[in-house]
């Protein structure tokens, strides 16, 4: 039976179902208590990436967009977008585009095939391959580190 915490979001907008994104509401910012209802358990996965992106020197900023209706966390190297995350019910996405031109030396990385394998099997974006991590449990995936590092170096 859900909370009553859990349905005072769901009404307004902030938690959809099991497999919709979250933070639809534009006008609710996603602050920590927000983030903590909906990442469940993986909040502290999601704390820990925050860690690893300030470790490289990364800023990060959650914003509203318009054209998909939702909140997103835009993590920043300078002025280079490196990872995209986005709020789902019990875990976050981390999203990082890759050039379609860089994509063999992707897949030459010391990644799991697992990895490789799902990579392989998303849609391109334009001229860019997203790599999609799920971070559900309390531990930052190690493929994910090693693609952002190497999205940090690309030119």
């Amino acid at each position: 039976m859900p909370s009553s915490k859990t349905s005072c979001l769901r009404e307004k907008g902030l938690l959809m179902g099991n497999n919709d994104i979250q933070l639809t509401d534009e006008s609710i910012y996603p602050d920590e208590t927000t983030l903590r209802a909906i990442l469940e358990e993986s909040y502290d996965a999601y704390k820990e990436l925050l860690n690893l992106f300030s470790q490289n020197e990364m800023t990060h900023e959650w914003r509203y967009y318009k054209d998909g209706k939702a909140w997103l966390c835009k993590v920043l190297k300078k002025k280079k977008t490196i990872v995209w995350m986005s709020a789902w019910k019990g875990y976050i996405k981390a999203a990082i585009y890759i050039p379609t031109r860089l994509m063999d030396t992707v897949y030459a990385l010391d990644i799991s095939d697992e990895t490789k394998k799902r990579i392989r099997q998303t849609t391109d974006v334009g001229k860019s391959k997203p790599c999609i991590f799920e971070i559900r449990n309390g531990e930052v995936p190690v493929d994910l580190n090693k693609v952002m590092q190497f999205k940090m170096k690309a030119k």
